[in-house]
């Protein structure tokens, strides 16, 4: 026995921008699809077809990086060209021979020119890898036209938000720790449970958080299924009364007595003490009858003749 409401949930990206663009070009060709996980050294689109790769780094592109160049983006550069095998030095922030050597094995794996100099615009630089990320579609896509400072990157959290608006009565319903089932977009059931609540006054509705049980994460690593854009609307069935299993009466079945004990009375007349385990929708699933027992309903123990 078990009782469910079914509403709909909501699930939410939020992105923040992390990265610049400094090339100046056409989009040939998009490379990271919204929600992908980059690492140091993925390509994100390419401008003239020429690849503009993903680094990590505090400090943004800001000028080009050849032999005889020092800083600490050149430091960025020379740990990117490590994790991409290309760089065995030491990351010292100087261009020296060994990393102009590093910076043209590269440029061979991308497939351009190489020059052992890395243009500015060829690298962006992002304060944290690897990242779950999207490109601004309204600036890159194939075709459109760069010409340098365009916020294109944006970076995603771990995971979408998730959360629930509902009315006063549905909200009663589903206190703090009540599981809730999401269906995510191909169909796999997310288990949640009810957090904190807040009512948004406009729509005067009250929002409640879900999350997964014990702390986890709700989608575990099937987040990318939620779309990176716009709200997405997810079939739930919020548990009311957890599945229980035992014998099933009418609740009109049950009796109380002035010591509190809860029965039943079967055909005869007898009191049968029970516990009751659960209760929903008229129903309640009871302990202490065997099955197979008649019960009267409603329960009386001087049915009228």
């Amino acid at each position: 026995m078990s009782s469910s409401v079914n509403l709909n949930a909501v699930a939410e990206w939020s992105p923040t921008p992390v990265g610049t663009n400094q090339a100046s070009g056409i989009v040939t060709g998009v490379v990271v699809a919204p929600g992908d996980e980059v690492v140091q050294g993925s390509t994100l689109y390419l401008l003239n077809q020429r690849p503009v790769v993903v680094a990590q780094g505090a400090v943004p592109a800001f000028r080009p990086i050849g032999e005889g160049v020092e800083g600490a983006d050149v430091a960025q550069l020379q740990a990117m060209l490590h994790a991409q095998g290309s760089y065995s030095g030491t990351i010292d922030g100087t261009a020296g021979p060994r990393t102009v050597t590093a910076i043209k094995a590269w440029q061979k794996a991308l497939g351009v020119a190489q020059t052992g100099l890395v243009e500015l615009g060829d690298v962006v630089f992002v304060p944290t890898l690897p990242i779950r990320v999207s490109l601004d579609a309204e600036l890159v896509s194939r075709g459109l036209s760069l010409s340098g400072g365009e916020p294109v990157l944006r970076g995603l959290p771990a995971a979408p938000a998730f959360t629930m608006p509902v009315t006063d009565a549905q909200a009663a319903m589903m206190p703090t720790g009540t599981a809730v089932q999401v269906t995510s977009p191909e169909g796999t059931v997310w288990d949640a449970v009810a957090g904190d609540r807040v009512t948004d006054e406009q729509s005067q509705t009250i929002v409640v958080s879900l999350s997964g049980p014990e702390g986890q994460v709700l989608c575990g690593d099937q987040c990318a299924q939620v779309p990176v854009s716009g709200q997405a609307l997810l079939p739930s069935k919020i548990i009311t009364v957890a599945t229980v299993q035992g014998l099933v009466v009418p609740s009109s079945a049950l009796i109380t007595e002035a010591s509190g004990q809860i029965g039943v009375i079967d055909q005869d007349g007898t009191v049968h003490p029970v516990t009751v385990v659960a209760s929903a929708r008229g129903m309640s699933v009871i302990d202490g009858v065997d099955a197979g027992v008649k019960v009267r309903i409603p329960a009386t123990q001087n049915p009228a003749p």
